[in-house]
């Protein structure tokens, strides 16, 4: 059975904003993120509203902390059932260590992965932090410290992900923000790609929001892209 590779970012302020723009979709048609923004003006009942219409969840909250604090995060997390979460690879392997170790090792355990770049980062933005040189050096050397930390994959721009296929292998998930069709604004991303580049490029799913959530109508928007995207992946 093909499963949905599009991620709906609800970039909603509101929980009721989110649960409309569900109510209009299928979870055969797309899996459902819930950002730091929304999660922090509706809280876990929210995730669990979703859950219940039978939505898998990517818990966006990008935690970056001490390893203990990271691990009772993601114990938190996974308690509410969620699919899947991430932190910052830039926190170390020991956060990451510590945050795959507190989500278990059950089959139904949530997906972890890391953030390397955020796509929203362009050549200056990416100096200003103090990384010199090209950004897809970095994106490798933390996608490789996320694996060997025991996580799942990475969140990483489409632009990288057939070299990080490449350097991580077929099972490491890759989850690629700044997705944009081809007749759509880049809005704030820089390093963007369309539905069908990513897939070729590597990519396992696509984080796709205000093309899809903005849309006149949403369901047909998904159907398109489902159909660019030739369908699903594994689960």
């Amino acid at each position: 059975m093909n499963t949905p590779r599009v991620i709906v970012a609800l970039d909603f302020a509101v929980a009721e904003a989110a649960i409309e723009f569900a109510r209009r979709v299928s979870p055969r048609d797309c899996r459902l993120k819930v950002g730091k923004e929304l999660f922090t003006a509706a809280g876990p009942s929210l995730v669990e509203t979703l859950t219940k219409q039978g939505f898998d969840i990517f818990l966006d909250l990008k935690f970056h902390d001490i390893p203990n604090t990271v691990a009772g995060a993601c114990k938190a997390a996974a308690r509410l059932g969620v699919w899947m979460m991430n932190v910052h690879a830039s926190g170390g392997s020991a956060m990451m260590e510590a945050a795959r170790q507190a989500v278990g090792d059950g089959a139904h355990r949530p997906k972890l992965i890391a953030v390397t770049l955020l796509t929203s980062m362009g050549e200056r933005e990416i100096s200003e932090v103090g990384i010199v040189g090209d950004a897809a050096v970095a994106v490798g050397r933390l996608a490789r410290l996320a694996q060997s930390s025991g996580l799942d994959g990475v969140v990483c721009s489409a632009q990288e992900a057939a070299m990080l296929r490449k350097a991580c292998g077929p099972q490491f998930c890759l989850v690629t923000p700044g997705i944009r069709p081809a007749d759509a604004s880049a809005d704030d991303q820089h390093r963007v790609m369309t539905p069908a580049a990513a897939i070729s490029a590597g990519a396992d799913y696509l984080v796709i929001g205000r093309p899809v959530t903005q849309s006149r109508d949403p369901v047909a928007t998904l159907a398109a892209i489902n159909r660019e995207v030739g369908g699903g992946t594994a689960a």
